[in-house]
C-alpha cells in the first residue's frame, strides 16, 4: 500500500497553483458545456478568489500538497471545511489531483485517504465532492473508496 503525507502548500506553491487550477477548472467547465471558452480562465480565477479571499491564509480552507514516503511530490488537494451549501459537519473537496507522471500507481487512493485524515483532524466528519462524469478514472477512484452518488446531472 502506498502512503502519502500531506502538508499545507507554501506561498510559492500556492502562487503557481492558482493559475494551474483556474486553467484546469475552466477547461472542465468548457468541456461540460457550462461556460464559453472565451474568458473562462478569468472567470475561474475570479471564482476561486471569492472562495479564497485571504489566499493561502483563508480560514477553514485546506490547500495541501501530497508527498510519497520517499519525499517526492505526488499531488495536491483543496478542501473547504465548511460546505458551500451549508451542510452541517461536512467538508467539500474542491480539487484533488495526482501529478500526471505519478498516476496509475495507487497514489490517488493514498492521497484521498490523507485528505480524509486531514479533514477528520480538523474536526469535520464527512466529505463531499463533485466529479464530472467524463472523468472515468476519478469516478472509479471515488466508487472504490466507498463514495456514493448523491446527485447526478445529465
Amino acid at each position: 500500500m502506498n502512503e502519502v503525507k500531506v502538508r499545507t502548500m507554501t506561498e510559492t506553491e500556492f502562487d503557481s497553483w492558482q493559475l494551474t487550477i483556474a486553467e484546469e477548472f475552466a477547461a472542465e467547465q468548457v468541456t461540460a458545456g457550462r461556460w464559453a471558452a472565451d474568458g473562462s480562465v478569468r472567470r475561474a480565477l475570479e471564482s476561486n478568489s471569492e472562495l479564497l479571499p485571504q489566499g493561502l491564509s483563508t480560514p477553514r480552507m485546506l490547500i495541501l500538497r501530497g508527498f510519497s514516503a520517499d519525499g517526492e511530490p505526488v499531488g495536491r488537494a483543496w478542501i473547504g471545511l465548511d460546505h458551500p451549501r451549508g451542510a452541517p459537519d461536512m467538508a467539500f473537496l474542491y480539487d484533488i489531483e495526482v501529478a500526471e507522471q505519478r498516476r496509475g500507481r495507487g497514489l490517488g487512493r493514498a492521497l484521498l485517504e490523507a485528505v480524509e485524515d486531514a479533514v477528520m483532524d480538523a474536526g469535520v466528519h464527512s466529505l463531499e465532492l463533485n466529479v464530472f462524469g467524463h472523468n472515468r478514472p476519478a469516478v472509479a477512484l471515488y466508487d472504490s473508496a466507498g463514495y456514493a452518488v448523491s446527485t447526478q446531472q445529465m
